[in-house]
């Protein structure tokens, strides 16, 4: 029997859903420990203000309660949030304190923990909290944080907490030396709007401590478990060995899941307080208030280019509304959004300031694409317009710029204080493009442009993006022979409902040559490995699977070591194959045979280069001009993601994630009033995607570049389906009613008031 290279690339059905189907997974609010107290946290209601009397004497009497905290009980000083990713001293001022500690700065920051035998009982404890708050004047848009009226932060004298600049040749040159009518140069704003991602299961913990061990394990880790261990043990003064994040099922996470906030400190430091366990879940209220916000920039751009179409340069500078304080990974997407403004065309001189203002709004994080999805919202769009003021057809535009195969490895812009250097590894961006319009019909549907047809206006959109993954500097694996003769396979990789586990199995199996019903996977507890480095970045099929391509290696040199002495015969000379382990003359030894020998082995993967997945979208749009109501009539979206591992996965993973990004596009929009209040607090006012929503999406998978980088030469491919979808949409109802949308959500209001200025 030979199953080498069997699984990988065939579309098998997720090994994880059946269980899930039917009720059977275990998420961390289907965990119930003996003693269990549960908690509420009281949160600010005002956005800015000092904590002038905080008294709790009422909730404390309150029968049922265990316990209220605040940051008296913590201590001095109160540990803050630090950054997960690329620390940068100059941020650690604004960094956010577990709970407030004299000031507020957003509505939801937490002032108070309660700890009760129920989790009414804590609700009602709330109610007895008595805060006064001097209220102090808000800033929530990037224009009033930038004029430095009101502070957030008085000890730095600025909300400019960071400025990034992205250079590549000289721009300023460029636009000086376009001094004929030969050149051709163009200013636009354009802005995206604040949203966030709504995962089907919201935050929760449990927190454990063992005072015999002196040990803390924490349940409803998630994403990054090994750095949130990393920073709770620093947090709460005790030694990594003595803190455990156990995952368990998630129900989603897209970026902002699992990344390290408030109550990740709060519920483990009262589990602590109390000895006993404390669980906390988050109601979807909270969830909208308090989890990491996101895409809220603005831009002011200037595009330079021959008459011809050739593009010579962009400038500009793109502000960021981070919110109020710096969380774990609140500089990936304003450095995201200078650094790969480019995408996949040549622009050869770019000199392009990023911003991080913060403001009296919830902080913000990461969500699926961070950075690209805003970026190519103001690329794609800038480009349509100067396109259709210079005569030219918007595919031509784009043909004349795109990079070519030819050019690669093709060098992105550095970007600054981080000086980081990124360079597009390989692949065929025209193939792509053409590949698109021939599965759109663009040549036929092109003809659509702003015809009314049965009383709606119709248009089509175009837009490429890049993709990059892969995000190193590496992951660890572990196999281990079952005494079943069955595989163990531990990953650092976190499983956030994305299919992973299915993914694992395959890589595993063909590594192994041994069928996938051998192989079981368990994933993102710290118990597991020494150390792990989780999912994000599109990184954990690329990095996790070649980390479990080493440890496979690995584990059949130990079996072939084992297998020698009981054959009699050189480890070079035996031969594994399904399961069992062959010498020369024939004699034959079972895996099975071999578990006594406690046969393991560990698997690392080092990479500092990024992989680039790309590709094309195309739109076709209908425009009601009565009520300002777009359909996406259809959508096609084609993209060259290296090795496919799964089809199916993919498909699944790109599916949803270009209905995600139509959310972002039409629905999907957090608004605060001038004080500071959030006004979309709840999914009755915070509109998302269903099911039946948008139908027509067909996906083309391609795999003709496999990346240079990684064994398997996977790209990543978790994020590339929502990267072009505003733009592509905006450049649609363009196409349709005549005038460029440059804001976003595009809402029937908006898209009304654009036909009817």
């Amino acid at each position: 029997m030979n199953v080498v290279n069997s699984y990988v690339g065939q579309p098998i059905e997720r090994i994880e859903d059946l269980r899930l189907l039917r009720g059977r997974g275990q998420f961390v609010d289907d965990l119930h420990l003996d003693g269990m107290l549960h908690a509420a946290v009281l949160r600010s209601s005002i956005p800015h203000g000092r904590i002038i009397r905080l008294d709790t004497t009422a909730a404390r009497v309150l029968p049922g309660v265990a316990a209220v905290i605040t940051a008296a009980e913590i201590g001095d000083p109160v540990p803050t949030i630090p950054l997960r990713l690329v620390p940068m001293s100059d941020l650690v001022p604004y960094e956010q304190p577990v709970i407030a500690n004299g000031k507020v700065r957003y509505v939801g920051e937490p002032i108070a923990v309660v700890v009760a035998e129920s989790a009414a009982i804590a609700e009602d404890a709330l109610e007895l909290i008595a805060v006064e708050i001097e209220t102090l004047p808000p800033c929530v848009d990037t224009r009033s944080a930038a004029a430095n009226q009101s502070l957030l932060f008085e000890e730095t004298g600025t909300n400019l907490a960071l400025t990034y600049t992205t250079v590549l040749g000289d721009a300023d040159a460029a636009f000086a030396a376009a001094t004929t009518d030969e050149y051709y140069i163009r200013r636009e704003r354009f802005d995206t709007q604040r949203h966030t991602a709504t995962t089907m299961e919201t935050r929760g913990l449990i927190g454990a401590w063992d005072s015999e061990r002196q040990h803390l394990t924490v349940y409803g880790a998630a994403k990054v478990p090994f750095a949130s261990r990393g920073m709770l043990a620093k947090q709460i003064g005790l030694p990594e060995s003595a803190v455990d994040l156990i995952e368990g099922d998630v129900g989603g996470g897209f970026g902002m899941r699992g990344e390290f906030y408030p109550e990740d400190f709060l519920i483990p430091f009262a589990a602590r307080h109390l000895d006993r366990p404390v669980k906390w879940i988050e109601d979807r209220r909270e969830h909208l208030l308090t989890c990491n916000h996101a895409r809220e920039f603005d831009c002011d751009l200037e595009l330079l280019c021959r008459r011809d179409g050739t593009i010579l340069a962009v400038r500009g500078r793109i502000n960021g509304n981070i919110g109020a304080y710096i969380r774990s990974n609140a500089t990936i997407a304003p450095r995201n959004i200078a650094q790969f403004f480019s995408g996949p065309y040549r622009i050869p001189n770019i000199h392009i300031e990023s911003t991080m203002l913060v403001t009296n709004k919830t902080p913000t994080g990461t969500y699926r694409g961070p950075g690209r999805f805003e970026g190519d919202f103001f690329r794609e769009c800038l480009f349509d317009v100067v396109a259709d003021d210079l005569g030219i057809d918007p595919v031509a535009f784009r043909r004349r710029n795109l990079i070519t195969r030819d050019e690669m490895p093709a060098k992105l812009a550095t970007i600054t204080p981080v000086r980081q250097q990124e360079e597009l590894d390989c692949g065929d961006y025209l193939q792509t493009l053409d590949r698109c319009l021939a599965e759109f019909h663009w040549v036929d549907k092109a003809k659509l442009k702003g015809r009314l047809i049965e009383g709606r206006y119709h248009g089509v959109g175009i837009g490429c993006f890049i993709e990059g993954g892969g995000v190193g500097p590496r992951e660890n694996a572990r196999m281990v022979l079952e005494s079943d003769g069955s595989i163990a396979v531990y990953v650092g990789s976190a499983i956030v409902g994305q299919g992973l586990e299915t993914v694992c199995v395959q890589i595993a199996a063909d590594a192994l040559e041994v069928p996938m019903e051998r192989i079981r996977i368990f994933h993102g507890s710290t118990t597991y490995l020494h150390a792990g480095f989780g999912s994000f970045g599109s990184r954990s099929t690329v990095m996790g699977g070649s980390a479990i391509i080493d440890a496979a290696e690995n584990l059949k040199k130990a079996i072939r070591t084992a297998a020698a002495l009981r054959l009699n015969c050189a480890v070079d000379d035996v031969l594994l194959e399904a399961g069992m382990a062959k010498s020369p003359d024939g004699n034959v030894v079972g895996w099975t045979d071999l578990a006594s020998e406690n046969l393991r082995a560990d698997g690392t993967f080092f990479c500092d280069r990024r992989t680039y997945g790309y590709g094309a979208h195309a739109a076709h749009v209908a425009v009601d001009p009565g009520t300002g109501h777009v359909e996406v009539v259809d959508y096609v979206a084609v993209g060259d993601v290296g090795r496919i591992i799964n089809p199916m996965a993919l498909r699944g993973q790109i599916v949803g994630a270009i209905v995600q990004g139509l959310g972002s596009t039409f629905l999907e929009h957090l608004v605060y009033d001038e004080d500071g209040q959030l006004l979309t607090g709840s999914l009755a006012d915070y509109l998302l995607p269903t099911a039946i929503d948008y139908p027509n999406i067909r996906v083309f998978d391609q795999e003709e570049y496999p990346s240079p980088n990684n064994p398997l030469g996977a790209k990543g491919a978790g994020e590339g389906g929502i990267i072009p979808v505003g733009g592509v949409i905006a450049n649609a109802i363009a196409s349709a009613i005549g005038v460029q949308p440059k804001s976003l959500p595009l809402s029937p209001s908006r898209v009304w008031e654009l036909m009817n200025p």
